[in-house]
C-alpha cells in the first residue's frame, strides 16, 4: 500500500516511475477514518468487544438504540471490504513496479509480509483486539504468489475462494437458525473490566488470553481477503482508475449503490442482530465498490483533489500510521488506563458521546497526517517498514549460503 501509480513508459522506452494517483490516496483515506466509524463504537463501549458483541443482538426499542443501529450500519464492513481492496490494489502496484524494475515476483514481499504480520501482533496486543493487520498480512503473503501465475489461476482461485466464503456464510446461517430462541441474548458484564478498571498491561494480558476468541474473525474472512484482495489487483488492471474503465466503473456503481445498498441499508436495520454477520460479510464488499468506483471517477473528472481531498490523501499516504493511532487515541479517551470516560457515560448519552469521539479522534488524526506530511514523505510506521523492509531484503541478499567458505 505504499505506492499509487499508474503505467506511463519514458519517450524511448525506458521505464519511468509514473505519478500519483490522487483517487488511491483519497480512498484509503476514507478507507481508514471509515474503520473507525465501525470500531469507534467498540471502544467507547464500556465492557470492550465483548460487550459490542452482545449488544448487537439487542433489539432497538427507542429513538437512540435506532440512531445507534443506523450510524453503525453506514460503516458496518463497507469501509472494511473497500480497505481490503486497496490492499489487494496496492499488491496489484507493486507486482507492476517490480516488472518495470526487471525484478522478480514476489521478490522481497515476504519479507514485507513478514513486517505488517508483526505490526498487526504487537497492533493487537498493545491496542486493538479488533486488529485487521495480521489477517491482511497472510492474506497478502497468499496473494502474492497467485498474482505471480497465469490469468487463468488468479481467476479460479478468485472464485474457489468466493465459494468458500459463501458456503461458510451458508453454513453460519443455518446454524443461526438450528440455534434460535425466544431469548434475548445477555449482556457481556467483565469482572473485573480490564476495558474500564484495569491498566494498560491489563488489557494486554487480557487479549493474550483471549486470543483466540478475538482473533477468529481473521480466520473466517480469509476466503472473503483472498477474493476481495484478487479483486481489487484485477479491477486495477481493468483500468478502473483509468478513462478506459468507465463502463466498468458504471456496473460497480449500479451494483453497490443500486442492487446492495439497499439490501444492506434494510437488513442491517430492520432486522440487527445476527443478520449484521450476513451485511457485514456479504452485501457491505459490493457496497465498498460502488465507494471505490465513485470515488475513481470523480478524480479522474476532477484532476485536483481539493482541501477535503488532500486532507484524505494525506491520511491515505500513512495509511498504516493513522490507523494504529486512531486506536490508540479512541482508547486513552476511552479506557480506564486513559480518561476512562466510557465506563462514565450512561446509555442515554452513548450515541452522542460516541459520535463526539469519533469527531475528536478524525481531528487529530488528519491534523496529525498534514503536519507530519508537511516535513515527512512517509509516515512513523511506513519509515520504520521501509527501514526494517531494506535492512532484512540486504541481509538476505548477503547470507553466508551466497557466501563461499574455505
Amino acid at each position: 500500500m505504499t505506492e499509487s501509480i499508474t503505467t506511463t513508459p519514458r519517450r524511448g522506452g525506458t521505464p519511468a516511475r509514473p505519478p500519483r494517483l490522487l483517487a488511491l490516496d483519497v480512498l484509503r483515506g476514507i478507507a481508514i477514518l471509515g474503520t473507525l466509524g465501525t470500531n469507534i463504537w467498540i471502544l467507547t463501549d464500556p465492557h470492550g468487544l465483548p460487550g459490542y458483541l452482545t449488544s448487537l443482538g439487542a433489539p432497538a426499542t427507542d429513538a437512540a438504540m435506532w440512531t445507534e443501529r443506523v450510524l453503525q450500519q453506514l460503516a458496518q464492513g463497507k469501509f472494511l471490504g473497500l480497505l481490503t481492496v486497496m490492499f489487494g490494489i496496492g499488491l496489484a502496484i507493486q507486482q507492476s513496479s517490480a516488472a518495470r524494475a526487471g525484478r522478480g515476483w514476489p521478490g522481497t514481499y515476504p519479507i514485507r509480509a513478514a513486517l505488517l504480520l508483526l505490526d498487526g501482533v504487537l497492533n493487537f496486543l498493545l491496542i486493538a483486539e479488533f486488529d485487521v493487520l495480521t489477517g491482511y498480512a497472510v492474506t497478502g503473503l497468499i496473494v502474492a504468489y497467485v498474482l505471480a501465475r497465469s490469468d487463468g489461476v488468479r481467476r479460479r482461485v478468485l472464485v474457489i475462494a468466493a465459494s468458500v466464503h459463501l458456503a461458510m456464510l451458508t453454513l453460519v446461517a443455518v446454524a443461526l437458525v438450528a440455534a434460535s430462541s425466544s431469548s434475548e441474548p445477555e449482556r457481556a458484564e467483565l469482572d473485573p473490566n480490564p476495558y474500564a478498571d484495569g491498566s494498560f498491561w491489563d488489557l494486554v494480558v487480557f487479549r493474550w488470553e483471549n486470543a483466540g476468541l478475538f482473533r477468529a474473525e481473521t480466520l473466517f474472512v480469509l476466503p472473503m481477503s483472498i477474493a476481495l484482495f484478487l479483486l481489487g489487483a484485477r479491477l486495477f488492471r481493468a483500468g478502473v482508475f483509468e478513462e478506459r474503465g468507465a463502463r466498468l466503473r458504471r456496473r460497480l456503481l449500479v451494483l453497490g449503490f443500486g442492487v446492495a445498498a439497499p439490501v444492506d441499508l434494510a437488513v442491517g436495520i430492520l432486522g440487527g442482530g445476527d443478520l449484521i454477520l450476513f451485511t457485514r460479510y456479504g452485501s457491505a464488499p459490493f457496497v465498498a465498490l460502488g465507494i471505490l468506483a465513485l470515488v475513481a471517477g470523480f478524480y479522474l473528472r476532477r484532476p485536483r483533489v481539493g482541501w477535503v481531498g488532500a486532507r484524505l490523501g494525506e491520511v491515505g499516504r500513512m495509511a498504516l500510521s493513522c490507523y494504529i493511532l486512531q486506536n490508540l487515541v479512541a482508547s486513552a479517551l476511552c479506557y480506564g488506563w486513559g480518561l476512562g470516560s466510557a465506563a462514565r457515560v450512561g446509555p442515554e448519552a452513548r450515541v452522542p458521546f460516541t459520535v463526539g469521539v469519533y469527531l475528536v479522534v478524525v481531528c487529530v488524526v488528519v491534523g496529525f497526517a498534514h503536519l507530519w506530511s508537511r516535513r515527512f514523505e512517509r509516515g512513523p510506521v511506513e519509515w520504520l517498514w521501509q527501514r526494517g523492509h531494506g535492512v532484512l531484503a540486504r541481509a538476505t541478499r548477503n547470507s553466508p549460503r551466497d557466501e563461499k567458505h574455505e
